[in-house]
């Protein structure tokens, strides 16, 4: 069995993240890229992304399947049914301080994902700001990468950004 036969990998560093969360007390979040194959409220959705509390306080029949995550959460006192395929999930780590792992974006089926039209909302506390994508203390940061290209003084330039970048782990200390 080759590289190419086997399973994806995610879904079980996923479960093993999640799990390593809720040994130690911490709050497990996930980030997810969405599109139309995800089924999360869409007024929660800020840039095509979302980032859901995953704990086992916050969800209700949570299920980490090879395929999808599937759990029942309350926005805002309204009870939904949450489903997110694993290959969207971008992201997971704890709350509280940032440590997790992320994941490659997943390539878009189109030349535009069906979300960036999506307004921006407030987000919720099922649906919090991702301390670990924004400010962590001590832990991980996911930054956009700026390939850097050399002139002929073999002085780093960076180049003009592009609308849409690749997260990057960056350790913040």
């Amino acid at each position: 069995m080759n590289a190419l036969d086997s399973n994806s990998t995610r879904p079980y560093l996923i479960r093993a993240l999640y799990e390593w969360c809720t040994d130690n007390a911490l709050t497990p979040f996930i980030a997810v890229l969405v599109d139309a194959t995800v089924q999360v409220p869409r007024e929660y959705v800020q840039n095509g992304e979302i980032v859901l509390n995953v704990s086992f306080d916050a969800t209700s029949g949570l299920k980490l399947g090879n395929e999808f995550i599937e759990f029942k959460v309350r926005f805002g006192g309204v009870p939904r049914d949450i489903s997110v395929p694993v290959d969207r999930v971008i992201a997971i780590y704890a709350r509280e301080n940032g440590q997790g792992m992320a994941f490659p974006v997943p390539v878009a089926q189109s030349s535009e994902d069906d979300a960036t039209d999506e307004p921006e909302a407030p987000a919720s506390a099922a649906a919090a700001p991702a301390p670990g994508i924004a400010a962590p203390r001590g832990g991980i940061q996911l930054v956009p990468t700026a390939a850097t290209a050399e002139d002929d003084g073999g002085v780093p330039t960076d180049p003009p950004t592009p609308p849409r970048q690749r997260p990057a782990l960056k350790r913040v200390k």
